[in-house]
């Protein structure tokens, strides 16, 4: 999931083995009639799901860390996705797409020179933003006030070269770096605002054209540590940063479960995560379990009266580049086609909410999945929050254009309330997913039981729409 945005409103149990051969099976033989929503819940258990996770974790062990779009972790897990889908029977076919590639051309220093000479390590303490421009700057820091670098106003009297400290939260990051930039600023630093769990550098992306100088974000230790010296005096830094950006191509994965009459529901998750780590919530938890559906759904012959379309999208987090291509791709005889969409993009965070998308904020047509989702929840005594639709996962594609969207969501890296807490369980006044946008989003991030939950919701609720 992209920088978060939104607001709130047994089967057999496969060997944990990284290869897509731990769950490959060949499809059984043909039932006689087609089978019911609950068989197909039944089937789609935590096993099967935490396999694929487990796969796909191991897929970026493979490649240093990383699932994002652009890198050979990528194009691993697609094949990993195709490979599944085959052998379950389905007919998966690549959309490929374009996409402007980011990356650093050399390892990125940053270090504090005066007073004192201590050189920061990534990860730990920075990270550099995605599409930052690059340089080589050295200058003191000036911590913004005001409403923290959301406005311009913010930058009345701005020492000019100056390097921008910032802290985040009130704006998007890309707002604060583009602001900076036209205040005067040689350089930026945004320092994750030290809530719980919120203390680590993460990673972000520059949306939007325009901003040339370079941004780094950084932890809230060390941002704290900054701005108490510049406050006591002066502080400067040394940033160097070498960047490129060049056209590279990715692919999406799309496949159909062909229905008795036109026209599709579709579930759709991005399969990308971020460069800095595997993304295995984020997002390999709805690409899991748009997988693990479309494999049981063609292995108990599911046919229903509309078709069910299953897409693993790339380059969300670059911004919904994916899944923008291929709805652009469409005609408009096939845009009307997709009855509505189900995105399912973190379901599977550690200390969850149980979140339905509200349609109220939907194309028309939105409100009936979202009710579609509340029926299936209540029917078993299970609570729901409602989140307001926003444009930080890749529903927003499909609402631009009109087609119904809703969706679920367990949390990102915002604080659980005590009120959530209450009505959950999990921690109140701890984020959602704590290893939202790194290094630690791995499978141990993951509460399988929800997953498996979120799972089976997605699965009744698809079939039910397209009948």
């Amino acid at each position: 999931m992209r920088g978060f945005a939104l607001a709130i409103g047994i089967g057999l149990l496969l060997s944990a083995g990284a290869g897509d051969a731990a769950v490959g099976h060949k499809a059984g033989p043909a039932a006689r009639s087609p089978a019911s929503t609950q068989a197909l819940a039944r089937a789609i258990t935590a096993g099967h799901l935490s396999t694929h996770l487990e796969a796909l974790e191991a897929v970026a062990e493979r490649n240093n860390g990383t699932r994002a779009a652009g890198t050979p972790g990528y194009s691993e897990s697609v094949a990993y996705v195709v490979r599944q889908l085959r052998a379950a029977g389905l007919r998966p076919r690549q959309q490929t797409f374009s996409f402007q590639y980011f990356r650093e051309t050399r390892p990125t220093v940053f270090e504090r020179v005066s007073p004192g000479l201590v050189r920061y390590a990534r990860n730990r303490d920075f990270l550099t933003m995605r599409y930052s421009g690059g340089g080589n700057v050295t200058a003191p820091v000036v911590a913004v006030g005001g409403s923290g670098g959301c406005a311009d106003s913010d930058f009345s009297g701005f020492t000019l070269g100056a390097i921008a400290l910032m802290r985040r939260g009130g704006c998007p990051f890309s707002q604060k770096a583009g602001i900076a930039q036209a205040g005067g600023a040689s350089a930026a630093l945004i320092a994750n605002d030290g809530l719980p769990g919120r203390t680590a550098p993460l990673s972000a992306t520059l949306f939007g054209p325009g901003v040339r100088i370079p941004v780094l974000v950084i932890s809230s230790g060390v941002g704290s540590e900054l701005t108490q010296l510049a406050q006591a005096g002066t502080v400067r830094v040394h940033l160097d940063l070498s960047v490129a950006t060049t056209k590279a191509r990715a692919a999406n994965v799309i496949a159909d479960l062909p229905g008795r009459q036109s026209g599709v529901i579709l579930l759709g998750a991005h399969l990308d995560s971020v460069a800095n780590g595997p993304g295995i919530n984020d997002n390999g938890s709805g690409s899991a379990t748009v997988l693990e559906i479309a494999r049981q759904a063609r292995r108990l012959h599911v046919r229903p009266k509309h078709g069910l379309r299953f897409a693993f999208w790339g380059a969300e987090e670059l911004g919904l580049i994916g899944s923008r291509s291929y709805v652009q791709s469409l005609s408009p005889r096939q845009r009307r086609g997709i009855r509505g969409v189900i995105n399912l993009d973190m379901v599977g965070s550690p200390n969850s909410d149980r979140i339905v998308y509200d349609g109220d904020d939907g194309p028309a047509g939105s409100r009936r999945i979202e009710n579609a989702f509340r029926a299936y929840f209540a029917a078993r005594h299970l609570p729901v929050e409602q989140e307001s639709l926003g444009g930080s996962s890749d529903h927003a594609s499909f609402a631009d254009v009109g087609i119904p969207v809703g969706g679920l969501f367990t949390g990102a890296d915002d604080l659980k309330s005590p009120a959530s807490a209450r009505r959950f369980g999990g921690s109140a006044n701890l984020p959602f997913d704590a290893c939202y946008h790194k290094v630690c989003d791995t499978p141990a991030n993951v509460d399988v039981r929800m997953l498996a939950q979120m799972a089976d919701a997605a699965a009744v609720v698809a079939v039910r729409l397209a009948n």
